[in-house]
């Protein structure tokens, strides 16, 4: 019997060498993809060594509580949107101890979620402020507690399909937009 390897597998075992080569940690705050990053990388061998956690924020007001995603954002602009991603990804890598911090926030569908379409995603990538911001829409953050800069991106999506795979895209996405910052 043949198994195959479930989507994302071979981008995650990439991500947990290269980080694990530099001896860097990955954290990650997720919203629609729900734990499926964290779980993604999980099952790599060695993945211990670089995975620090995650905080699962379904529930908008667990982007306050957990992530310390501003409210006075998410009053207006609702919990899909560039800036939460942001800080999400700031609040994952600052509350995980983490080198690097991925957020992802969007709607998964199949309805809208506050005006905003299914397939419509952001994920927000935070790490060391000793990097050239190189992705539109990039910005140096205040410091963390750990005292360092950090460098916050994030890219926008618009994915098309069910909710499996517009999550699984997701997750593909941020390991993309990861291994891009590693290379």
């Amino acid at each position: 019997m043949s198994h195959s390897r479930p989507p994302g597998d071979e981008q995650a075992a990439a991500l947990i060498a290269a980080l694990t080569a530099r001896g860097e940690t990955v954290a990650a705050a997720e919203s629609l993809t729900a734990g499926l990053v964290c779980a993604t990388l999980a099952r790599v061998p060695g993945a211990s060594a670089v995975l620090r956690g995650g905080l699962v924020v379904y529930a908008t007001e667990l982007k306050t509580v957990l992530a310390g995603v501003d409210p006075a954002l998410l009053a207006e602009h609702g919990a899909v949107h560039p800036e939460v991603a942001a800080q999400l990804a700031e609040g994952a890598r600052d509350r995980c101890g983490a080198t690097w911090g991925l957020g992802l926030t969007g709607v998964a569908g199949p309805s809208a979620q506050d005006g905003v379409e299914p397939g419509t995603v952001h994920v927000g990538l935070a790490g060391p402020g000793t990097r050239t911001p190189r992705l539109s829409g990039a910005r140096v953050a205040e410091p963390p507690t750990r005292g360092e800069a950090s460098f916050v991106t994030v890219r926008t999506l618009a994915l098309s399909g069910d909710r499996d795979l517009i999550r699984t895209e997701s997750v593909r996405a941020a390991f993309a937009l990861l291994g891009e910052h590693l290379t």
